[in-house]
């Protein structure tokens, strides 16, 4: 048997008996020079390539982030946005829906993160909604899939990891998220206003609940609201000037984060940062290992020539840039149902990058089709990280909310066609 294929076998017999993807990625690194003797990836070489992975500049972006984000969540920034939005939309047909997909829009320029913002923008909206008129699945459905947009719009940290892989700019990706992140909000918010009015709405609560907002005027409203919507802008105004990297923002949005919640909005004291820190380090310690072990993984793949023989065998596979498009989001929506963001990200990037740019793809392109793909992992079973962050918050079986999400899901995959084909969605503002 050829020794990749037993890397392979031994890698997916270890995910199946329950072994982390971190750990089963580190034993087949270290197994690789035991199956081919001639490899390099001895295991003096692979631990010292475990730490070489993340000593990298442009890592320290992804915990930067991570602690921004619990900040503004402990802050109670997404209420703040929910509330601005709701002042100006509450009365539309679907207005509060549409509310929630604004937010969850905004609130993924804060987090970076997917299940953070169904976490962040869920407990605060789905008791609102719900207490409102709206169905308990209906709305656990829309936040669970609205939540996949934190990963599209920047800074996502999805980006960062494909950047690392495959050498793109960060800065150009967290770019061309922008567009796509709009674009598949407005195919959700298609559906939520196609739902409200098959279902209906209670006028009269929403009415009540709007003057009440709009009895702050809209002074008010906005002077609770208008440092966590400048967020947004300070992260991508300064990657898109050039006045800074990536990382240089990421430390801006902690210093930033930190003024906003504990000068300004006075949400958290000294005593919480503990907390909050605890709670970051809880989140980036297991993406930095995932990191550091597929990094290592990606290099076994190199020396045994896999990126060049999937290259070859895909060129001489699929006559035409559609069907190969077509296939990747097929296989990639597979894979996002079935293994985690960041390690599929890592393994599988550097693999398809040179036969996608083969065909004229851009690599900064692909990396939108790819995050697309895996954003709508999170609310696919059996992975769908997002559907048991939403079962915790409810109740609901999982079960139950991916069925309800299906609707969303599918006006998810639309968008993802839309942006797969038409490549200026990705790339009108780089």
């Amino acid at each position: 048997m050829n020794p990749v294929t037993i890397l392979f076998v031994v890698f997916f017999v270890l995910l199946a008996i329950g072994v982390p993807i971190g750990v089963s990625i580190a034993v087949t690194c270290v197994l690789s020079t035991i199956v081919d003797p001639t490899m390099m990836t001895t295991a003096t070489y692979c631990v010292r390539n475990f730490i070489s992975a993340i000593d990298v500049q442009s890592m320290l972006a992804v915990p930067l982030f991570i602690i921004s984000g619990v900040l503004m969540a402990k802050g109670g920034i997404s209420k703040r946005l929910f509330d601005f939005f709701a002042y100006f939309l509450g009365m539309l047909p679907a207005g509060l829906p549409i509310t929630v997909i604004v937010t969850c829009l905004f609130y993924g320029a804060i987090s970076g993160s997917s299940p953070a913002t169904v976490a962040a923008v869920g407990a605060m909206c789905i008791p609102i909604l719900t207490n409102l008129g709206y169905s308990l699945e209906f709305t656990t459905a829309l936040v669970t899939t609205a939540g996949g947009l934190g990963v599209i719009i920047p800074p996502s940290i999805p980006f960062i990891m494909y950047g690392l892989a495959t050498g793109e700019s960060v800065g150009d990706l967290f770019i061309a998220g922008v567009l796509p992140g709009c674009l598949i909000a407005l195919a959700l918010i298609a559906y939520a206003v196609y739902y409200c009015k098959t279902h209906g709405e209670d006028r009269e609560k929403l009415r009540e609940n709007t003057e009440r907002l709009r009895a702050k005027g809209l002074g008010g409203i906005l002077r609770d609201s208008i440092f966590a919507l400048l967020t947004p802008v300070i992260i991508l105004g300064g990657i898109y000037s050039g006045i800074v990297t990536p990382t240089e923002a990421a430390g801006i949005s902690v210093v930033y984060a930190i003024l906003v919640s504990m000068v300004i909005y006075r949400t958290v004291t000294f005593k919480d940062l503990f907390a909050i820190y605890a709670e970051a380090v809880g989140t980036v310690a297991p993406i930095m290992a995932v990191v550091a072990f597929a990094t290592v993984f990606g290099r076994v793949l190199t020396f045994s020539n896999v990126p060049q023989a999937v290259a070859q065998m895909i060129s001489s596979s699929f006559a035409s840039k559609v069907l190969l498009l077509l296939a990747l989001n097929l296989f990639l929506l597979i894979v996002g149902a079935l293994m985690d963001t960041t390690p599929a990200i890592l393994i599988l990037a550097p693999i398809f990058i040179n036969a996608v740019t083969a065909f004229g793809v851009s690599g900064i392109h692909f990396g939108v089709i790819m995050i697309v793909n895996l954003a709508i992992g999170f609310v696919t079973p059996p992975i769908g990280l997002n559907l048991y962050v939403a079962s915790s918050m409810t109740k609901l079986p999982v079960p139950t909310i991916a069925k309800h999400a299906i609707p969303f899901i599918i006006a998810f995959i639309i968008a993802l066609l839309v942006i797969t084909f038409v490549p200026a969605i990705s790339l009108a503002l780089i």
